[in-house]
Formats: structure tokens, sequence, C-alpha cells
């Protein structure tokens, strides 16, 4: 009877762990798809109620020439060539503080300032995560075409915005205002290996002086008239842009790694 009540008490252990690493499993693969706070609002069945941000910046990318690029790939090198993409983007921005919005096709939306405030840093985050991800796009392969390089055309602009989440099923943490839309027309407007910035994120950047900035002058943009825009070159407190944080990227090592990471959090049941 002993023995039965050692062994019942050391299965129930080991089942205990074990739903408590699948729980965590899931809560990480949720957090993936929705902030934290968002999560934990809808994991008690509370309403997520929309939220106005006074401040945020946000930023837009996509892949120039991607439309002829996917066409002379097989449906199957265009998923790869895009998973290496944002495996490359997805580890670069975990350095700064901001939240990835969504990817639709080769477009990558990412803001600052939301859903955690940060007071004035917002602009700041977003422009040294834009050099990053200008220089990083370079290592990435594309599958048929071993000696290209992708390129990235980059627009960011800073203003206020509404923030909530939107269907029941497959719910989705979306962001609502002009802001929205402005960055959306400084990335169509940008060019290649460009990082195209409002006059809002220029002012919100002058605060330190730590950035290379030059003047585009005034350009004609789609339902916004004209509108006085910038380049933003770099990172004063880079001698080599940005060169110590991505040449040695990998998707394999970087995708080893972090699983590495991942069971390294999770407590190993023995049997």
């Amino acid at each position: 009877m002993t023995d039965w009540i050692h062994n019942y008490a050391r299965n129930l252990k080991e089942k205990t762990e074990d739903l408590k690493r699948e729980r965590r499993l899931a809560e990480d693969l949720l957090h993936q798809m929705l902030p934290k706070s968002v999560a934990k609002q809808l994991r008690k069945c509370q309403k997520v109620e929309a939220e106005n941000y006074d401040q945020v910046t946000i930023f837009f990318s996509d892949i120039v020439g991607f439309t002829s690029i996917a066409a002379s790939c097989t449906p199957l090198q265009v998923v790869e060539m895009l998973n290496n993409l944002y495996v490359c983007f997805d580890t670069r921005i975990e350095s700064y503080d901001v939240y990835k919005v969504e990817t639709i096709g080769d477009a990558y939306m990412v803001v600052s300032g939301l859903p955690e405030r940060n007071g004035t840093k917002h602009a700041h985050e977003i422009a040294k995560m834009s050099l990053d991800l200008v220089a990083a796009v370079r290592q990435v392969v594309i599958p048929h075409m071993p000696k290209g390089r992708l390129e990235l055309r980059a627009g960011v602009h800073t203003g206020p915005c509404v923030a909530g989440v939107v269907g029941h099923k497959m719910p989705r943490y979306c962001l609502f205002g002009d802001t929205v839309n402005t960055a959306s027309r400084m990335e169509s407007t940008s060019l290649p290996q460009k990082i195209h910035i409002s006059s809002a994120t220029y002012e919100a950047l002058l605060t330190d002086d730590a950035y290379e900035i030059e003047l585009r002058g005034e350009i004609e943009v789609k339902g916004k008239g004209k509108m006085k825009t910038y380049w933003l070159l770099g990172n004063k407190n880079y001698s080599v842009q940005n060169d110590s944080l991505v040449c040695h990227w990998n998707p394999a090592i970087s995708k080893k790694k972090k699983m590495e990471s991942s069971q390294g959090s999770v407590p190993q049941v023995r049997r």
C-alpha cells in the first residue's frame, strides 16, 4: 500500500508538471498573437475595450519588387523566403521596445508606444529598429537567386491612434486612425533601402541628437497633399551602421537558439 501511494504521488506530480508545461506553451503561443495584457483579459472572458493613445510611432515596410520575385518562384520558395525574412525580423525586433502588429504578404507592420506606453521613447525605438531591419534584410537569401539580395522600402510616422481587438474567431489586435494611413503612405512613397519619415517623426527624433537625417523635401502624398518629409540615414552612435547586430545572423542558428531558450524555460520532467 505504501509503494502504491508513493507511485501514485510520483505519477500525479509528473502529470501536474506536464500540465504546467503544456499551459506555458499555450500561453507563449497566445502571446505571439496578442499582447499579454489583452490575452489576459480574453482568458478571463472579459471584454477588451478599445484604447486611445496620444502618441505612438508606426513602422511599415515591404520588399522591393516582391511581385516579380514571387512570380519567378515556386509557391514553396515564396513561403521559404518570407519565413526566413520574418524569422530574421522577428529575432531582431526583440531587442527593442516595440510590438509587431501584423504581416500581410511581404508587408511588415510594427508599432512602439502601445499596448504599453513608453513616454517619448517610441520614435527612438522605431528609428533604431528601422535601421537594424534595413541592414538585416540584406542577409536574407532568395531561394532561387542565391546571389540576389532582398531590398526593403520603409516608412515611419508618429501620431495618435486607437487600438483594439476585432473579432471572436481568430481575434486580431488592430490599430486605427490617420496615423496608420500616413505611416503606410510614408512606406509606399519611399525608395529601396531607404527609411522615409514624416515631419512628426523627425521632430520627435530631434529631442536626442543621435540620428543622421536628410531633408527629402515636399512630396505629393495620396490623400494627404504636399508633405515635408525626411530620410533617416543612420545613428551617430554606430561607427559601422548596425553591422554588429546583423552580420552574423543565420536563420538555422537563430531557430536553434530560440528552441533551446524555450526548452530551458520549461522544467524537464524525469520519467
